[in-house]
């Protein structure tokens, strides 16, 4: 059975076990989702799903958005991912609730991690930084060399420098349902996600349980 939701990242809070110590959860309002299409290997190449998640008004989806979800009559979603999966066992027009997972499951939550703006390699990077000795007096947070003076005499690519910081999507693995409210459609997994309120992620089966 396919298990994969799309959701909103609300925020964390605790919950106690029967012993009385605390557990760290993140709160998801994931779901319903509905499956907006089914994707196979004959006629494109590979198998997956594609779910659909969040109201949006019609005016703000292209002529082709709307067409797309014509097909299965779901209303003007915002959001669609695909999810990857060799058995789909669903069906186009189909509902996805939190009722697909169970406590004590793992999961894999993937989240777009919160931009911070430029930064320098030391924050980026978690570089060292120069001496502050031996006569040097404004180097003391820069990357230093990062180019040869003969050949190759350019910077290759890829090299860690300063530059924006954040805004990377980042999989949480392995992390274990904790709570399913099935009449709120909340979701609680043990353990941070990436990403700020309101943010939407992807929760799928964990792939290293």
């Amino acid at each position: 059975m396919f298990k994969g939701l799309l959701g909103k990242k609300i925020g964390m809070t605790q919950i106690f076990d029967e012993d009385g110590v605390a557990i760290p959860i993140t709160l998801i309002e994931a779901g319903p989702c509905f499956v907006t299409q089914v994707r196979n290997t004959k006629t494109d190449g590979y198998s997956a799903i594609q779910l659909g998640f969040g109201e949006t008004r019609q005016k703000l989806l292209t002529g082709g958005q709307l067409g797309h979800l014509k097909r299965t009559k779901a209303g003007n979603l915002r959001y669609l991912r695909e999810f990857r999966t060799k058995n789909p066992e669903v069906n186009e027009g189909d509902t996805i609730t939190v009722e697909a997972f169970e406590a004590g499951e793992r999961v894999d939550v993937v989240g777009t991690s919160k931009g911070k703006g430029f930064a320098g390699a030391m924050k980026r990077h978690g570089f060292g930084g120069g001496p502050i000795t031996h006569g040097q007096s404004d180097r003391q947070r820069s990357v230093g060399s990062i180019g040869a003076t003969t050949t190759p005499g350019r910077v290759f690519k890829g090299k860690k420098m300063p530059g924006r910081m954040g805004g990377d999507q980042v999989t949480a693995q392995n992390l274990k349902v904790v709570l399913i409210d099935a009449e709120r459609n909340l979701i609680g997994v043990r353990g941070a996600i990436a990403g700020g309120k309101g943010s939407i992620v992807s929760i799928k089966e964990a792939r290293k349980n």
